[in-house]
Formats: structure tokens, C-alpha cells, sequence
């Protein structure tokens, strides 16, 4: 992603020796965009208690490569992330559909879903997830029983998305009560019968009309907002850590500034972590 500035170019003779012109011409020659100051070589601070693993100092090289509105706005995101609520895609075979269900997650704050892709490959059509993939992590399982096992040792409870079954509604479902994984299932049969059997709760959206129920990206659309807008109200624990949030924006500057690992290499330090 490109960070573009907004100052008009000025010739030679308009700019004379200012300084932020001659750092915003190293910026260029040093493959950064968005009139911003490129790094000079530096030392990282050897074992800083406050800073164990280097995040901050890696984050401090790379932020003078971004604008400031650009760094506040990971910030924010960062500080709004949440894997208390996770979404599962079980054989969701429409791209348009799977790359809905990404930009919902990314929308509202669930920076971790889950795939199964045991009929059906996960593949987000580009002109519909316009990006928003990157902001979100994609965890991808081997079968509908892995799914389950690695979601109930994380500790959440199985919450699948059906009309045919109810147990709870967006309004109704106890957030309060601990992790929840949302499973939706395949566009035209709905959730597998290993879901249906390992479920902790069902979940559906109450329907006025003679229609039974949504297609899968309306329903999640609906489901997502309102259950993050309460889990944020009154679910303890939903926030990530203050450490993790860092680390994502680290993630997220690596991900976007041109060339980032070779600024880092260039600053000293170990790109591999």
C-alpha cells in the first residue's frame, strides 16, 4: 500500500537547502514514498527489559518510513482487535461469499477465522475482498474435526450459524460466557453434520417474512455486528494484550512500507523474527 504526501513539488531554486526536502529526496532514493524521512543506520538497544523482543524499537524504525495519520490509524485498528470472537468458513465455495465473510472480520475488529476446505477451496474474489486480507489472519485446517479439536483447546465455545435449529439468537447468545467461534457453513447445505453434533449453542436470525433465512455474507454481516458491538459492551477479556496489539502494528508497517525488511537489515536488525 502506497502512503502518497500532499505538498506540491517545489524546484530547486523555490526549495534552496530546506531540510525536509533533501530528507524527502533520500525517503525517494531509499524506495520510500509519502514525503517521509528514511532511517539512518543504526545501533538496537541490546537487551532492553522494556522492550525484550525489539518490537518497539523495530516499530520506531519503520514509523519514520509512514505518515502519522497512516501509524494512528494502524494504532487504532490494533487497539479494537479482538480473537475473543472468531469466524469459521466451512466449505465456502462462492469467492464473493468467502471474501465477504474476510471483510466482515476486518470491518469488525476479528483479526483471526478459521477455513475448512475439505470439499472446496477458500479463495476470496480480489474485486470483492479489495485487500482487506491482509488485515486479517487466516487460519486454514485439514478437515472439520481439526477445526473443532484446535478450537476447543484454544478454549471456545462452538456456536454454529443455522435456520433449522435455535438456541440462541445475535441478541440473546451470553457473550459474557467465554470465547466464541461462529461457524457458518456451505452456501447450500449449511453447516456439516460433525458441526450439528459438536455445537455448544445454535444460532439463528429471526425472520419476519417468508423467507427461511440470508445467504451466508448478509447473515454474517448482521450476526458479526451485533455481537461485537455487545461483546465490546459487556464481555470481559476481549481486547488484545497491550504486547500483541504492538506486535500486529510491527506486522502491519512490515506489511505496507516498501522494502521494510531490507530498512530493518539496514538498522541492524534480525529480519527472520
Amino acid at each position: 500500500m502506497k502512503n502518497t504526501g500532499n505538498d506540491a513539488a517545489a524546484s530547486p531554486g523555490d526549495r534552496g537547502s530546506d531540510p525536509q526536502a533533501e530528507r524527502s529526496e533520500r525517503a525517494s532514493a531509499a524506495g520510500i514514498s509519502g514525503g517521509v524521512t528514511a532511517p539512518g543506520p543504526c545501533t538496537p538497544a541490546a537487551d532492553d527489559p522494556a522492550d525484550p523482543d525489539g518490537t518497539e524499537a523495530r516499530i520506531a524504525v519503520l514509523t519514520r518510513c509512514v505518515t502519522p495519520e497512516r501509524l494512528a490509524a494502524f494504532e487504532r485498528a490494533a487497539a479494537m482487535r479482538t480473537r475473543y470472537l472468531t469466524v469459521v468458513a466451512e466449505n465456502t465455495y462462492h469467492g464473493q461469499n468467502a471474501a465477504a465473510l474476510v471483510r466482515h472480520c476486518e470491518a469488525f475488529g476479528i483479526q483471526q477465522m478459521h477455513t475448512v476446505e475439505t470439499l472446496c477451496p477458500f479463495r476470496p474474489s480480489a474485486d470483492v475482498v479489495r485487500g482487506t486480507d491482509k488485515w486479517v489472519d487466516i487460519m486454514r485446517h485439514d478437515s472439520t474435526a481439526a477445526m473443532l479439536a484446535s478450537l476447543r483447546a484454544a478454549g471456545y465455545r462452538i456456536v454454529a450459524t443455522t435456520p433449522h435449529r435455535r438456541s440462541c439468537t445475535p441478541e440473546s447468545l451470553d457473550v459474557g460466557a467465554g470465547p466464541i467461534a461462529l461457524v457458518f457453513g456451505t452456501e447450500r447445505e449449511g453447516i456439516s453434520p460433525e458441526v450439528a453434533a459438536a455445537a455448544d449453542e445454535f444460532l439463528c436470525i429471526p425472520m419476519c417474512g417468508m423467507v427461511e433465512s440470508l445467504n451466508v455474507s448478509a447473515s454474517a454481516a448482521i450476526v458479526l455486528y451485533r455481537l461485537s458491538e455487545r461483546m465490546r459492551a459487556g464481555a470481559g477479556g476481549w481486547r488484545l494484550a497491550g504486547r500483541e496489539q504492538r506486535e500486529l502494528v510491527l506486522r502491519w508497517l512490515r506489511g505496507t512500507v516498501r522494502s521494510a525488511d531490507d530498512i530493518l537489515r539496514r538498522a541492524g536488525f534480525d529480519t527472520d523474527r
